[in-house]
């Protein structure tokens, strides 16, 4: 004998029907599938899932392991392509640079940033505070000139000691 399978009806699911299906529903909560309106109630039913067999894994293992593959090949393509770019982007400029020379008589001069100075002029941009134009002095952070804060007494050696200490301002006299 075999043994018939049957399903619940699931209450959530029934919330969003329309109106014109509930009469399907004899007011049981269990139905079969030889219920003769069971294709009309089947989408309010709980019905599980039949599990996937062997060979249904092994086939989506085998979809997924082929599209990684696929996906780093496309990878090592498009590294490949950059760096056979670079590369030639950097023979050319040595080939032009060997035909400068034969032209010129000596390659062409490559500016050393490390070697760069500033002399005679402050590069920085410099950040005054100043209250009026009487003033005894500025505050500032260690060596750079900057940033000054002008003062318009001169503060104790309490004061100055605790700002030199503490909070790295250095007092610079002007008068």
């Amino acid at each position: 004998m075999t043994e018939r399978i049957g399903y619940k009806l699931n209450p959530n699911k029934l919330k969003g029907a329309p109106q014109i299906i509930l009469p399907y529903f004899v007011g049981a909560f269990y139905y079969t599938e030889d219920y003769e309106y069971f294709d009309v109630i089947k989408p309010y039913l709980d019905i599980p899932e039949k599990p996937k067999t062997l060979e249904e894994i092994s086939q989506e293992f085998d979809e997924k392991i082929d599209k990684q593959i696929e996906d780093v090949e496309y990878k090592f393509a498009q590294l490949k392509y950059r760096q056979e770019y670079q590369f030639s982007k950097k023979i050319t400029k040595i080939i032009e640079d060997i035909e400068y020379a034969r032209r010129n008589g000596s390659f062409p001069a490559k500016l050393d940033y490390s070697k760069l100075t500033a002399t005679g002029s402050n590069i920085t941009s410099s950040f005054v505070i100043k209250q009026r134009n009487n003033h005894e002095g500025y505050y500032t952070f260690g060596n750079c000139r900057s940033f000054r804060y002008y003062m318009p007494t001169k503060p104790n050696a309490i004061t100055r000691w605790f700002m030199k200490n503490c909070l790295s301002f250095i007092w610079v006299s002007e008068k």
